[in-house]
Parts: C-alpha cells; structure tokens; sequence
C-alpha cells in the first residue's frame, strides 16, 4: 500500500526529522582501543566494551548538563566532540582538551567490578570536558572535587571514598572536597555547584563561596561542614 502526502506535509517533515538531527547531533561521542593488544586493553573489550563506553559519555554528558544547569547548547562549553581512548598508559585517566584517555593498565589491575569503575571514571572525566576552571586560575583541588562530585551524584561513588565530614581542608580535592560539595549543594543552597561552575566561566575568586552563600565565606563553610558531621 502506497502512502501519499503533500509537499507541503512531506517538507514540514523533513524539517523535522532535520531539527532533530541538529539538536541531537550536536554533540558525538566516539570511543576507541589502542591497547586491545595488553591484557588491560583485552579485558576492556571484555568486560567494558567501546560501544558502552560511547553511551556512557553521552549519558554523562547529559547528567553534567543537568547537574551544571545548562539546559541549552548556548550555557555550554563549545565541545563538538567527546572522545574516549583507551591506551596502554599508566595511572588511572586524564583528559585534554575534548579527548579522555583511560589507562588499560588501570583496568587490567582493578580487583573489582571495572565496569562500574570504568563508568565512574567517565563521569569524572567527561565532567573535565565539560566544566569551566575559571580561565586557569581555580585551583586544581576544586577543580578535581566538582568532578568526583558529579560521579558521586550520579551513584557511582566507590566505597573506598571518604565519607562526609572527613578531610584536612576544603581543597584538599576529589572525594573530600566532593563530600563538601555535596553538603554546599544539599544543606546550604540548592544548586550551589552549578552556580559556582558558572561563575568560573570568566575567573576564580575564593569570594564565589560568600556570594552564593549569602555572605559565609569558605572557610566558615567548611567550618559548617565540620561541624555537623562531629568536626
């Protein structure tokens, strides 16, 4: 059976179908193995897999969209393309510029579930993708913290984390100043880390804290954070 249109329903349908392409082509995610030839690289395709780990970075991506509250490509970063490689390197991962790189030593040597490892390190990095570092000048504590704290709203925090309330001071980085992140976020404003990652866009100064606060600065913050978990 032979389904007619119009021109003018079959143009209005191309527009569509052309829109939707543009709106969720905007972005491409791609994934590859360098390293299939090691045991880390072998285990990867195993157990992980490239086109898994292509919908993890898009799935983070959008998670780190909603989780910075930046709902339209104009709020973003101009990223055309995320990529992931996975190589036979040392470490855990690092991210340059657009592209992630994911050590196969690291995966061969992990003792547990590395595809939730796997896929918890995505969410981190892809946050470096995706995040502003204050043109250069916030400090690599932080800058590290936003990005656990994005893997740990997302679930997929490890259990040898620390938990909230404990660390030295509130740049020591990662899971520590993650846990404060999400004490900032939760207890004190809501959308606290969105705010301040919008504020980095042009700069850094510690005073983003008191801002969004309403008037405390970080160290009483932390001093806060402390105190509510026992100190």
């Amino acid at each position: 059976m032979k389904l007619h249109m119009s021109a003018a329903a079959a143009a209005a349908l191309v527009a569509v179908v052309v829109f939707a392409a543009s709106t969720a082509g905007a972005v491409t995610f791609d994934a590859t193995n360098t390293a299939s030839g090691t045991a880390g690289g072998q285990r990867f395709d195993r157990e992980v897999g490239v086109d898994y780990a292509k919908q993890v970075l898009a799935d983070a991506s959008a998670f780190i969209w909603d989780a910075f509250d930046q709902p339209t490509d104009g709020d973003r970063k101009p990223v055309d393309a995320v990529t992931l490689a996975v190589e036979d390197i040392g470490g855990v991962a690092f991210t340059s510029g657009d592209g992630i790189h994911l050590s196969a030593q690291y995966v061969g040597a992990y003792s547990g579930d590395v595809k939730a490892e796997v896929t918890g390190v995505l969410y981190h990095e892809a946050t470096h993708v995706w995040q502003w570092d204050g043109r250069g000048g916030a400090n690599g504590g932080l800058i590290e913290g936003i990005a656990d704290f994005v893997r740990l709203r997302a679930g997929y925090a490890p259990s040898h984390w620390v938990g909230p309330g404990q660390g030295d001071r509130w740049d020591q980085g990662y899971d520590v100043t993650a846990r404060f992140l999400d004490y900032l976020d939760s207890d004190v404003v809501n959308g606290f880390v969105a705010q301040l990652n919008a504020k980095m866009k042009d700069g850094y100064s510690d005073d983003f804290f008191v801002q969004i606060s309403g008037g405390k600065t970080v160290d009483q913050l932390w001093q806060d954070y402390k105190a509510k978990y026992g100190g």
